[in-house]
């Protein structure tokens, strides 16, 4: 059996980890699909969808995850919902199941037919990419506690941190750039 497992991994957290392992106790392979490939450098979206991938597979190797199971696609996001899951389905292999903590996207797989298992989101106050990004951009090394220590060292390989606080003030004040 073939799961499907959807998030943007920005950055990937040890959450997301313990999630793909207990996802790989159920299915034979799982698709990793990177949402919002197309966005990078901004605030929400920092990482582009290489970096995202390469976090995600380190991640995984130190996790001892096999990544002969694991299928990692980076997939733009369109604005049309209606068609999202076929848009999605085009770009994957089949899949059996899908597995998220989102009630939205679990409702578009469902009305397309297509099986969802809700999963529990594990410590989502502390294990969120925003909260991440948030303490990165206040210079709080405590985020480093949040993602596997591969994820860390490829952050400060990219001058991740940086990046993030210049995005953020990009955004805050837009009309000085």
């Amino acid at each position: 059996m073939r799961g499907l497992f959807i998030g943007r991994f920005q950055p990937p957290h040890k959450a997301h980890l313990i999630v793909i392992k207990n996802i790989l106790q159920e299915v034979n392979e799982l698709i990793i699909v990177i949402g919002s490939a197309q966005f990078n450098y901004i605030l929400k979206d920092p990482f582009t969808a290489g970096e995202r991938i390469w976090m995600l597979r380190e991640a995984m190797k130190e996790y001892n995850i096999d990544l002969s199971k694991v299928i990692l696609i980076p997939l733009n996001n369109i604005e049309n919902n209606a068609v999202w899951v076929s848009y999605l389905k085009s770009y994957v292999p089949p899949f059996d199941i899908v597995y998220t903590g989102n009630p939205f996207v679990a409702k578009l797989f469902q009305d397309n037919g297509i099986k969802v298992k809700l999963i529990e989101l594990i410590e989502r106050d502390k294990y969120s990419g925003t909260r991440i990004r948030e303490l990165m951009i206040k210079d709080d090394e405590s985020w480093k506690d949040l993602v596997p220590k591969s994820v860390v060292k490829i952050i400060e390989l990219i001058n991740g941190v940086k990046r993030l606080k210049i995005a953020a003030l990009m955004e805050a004040e837009p009309h000085k750039w």
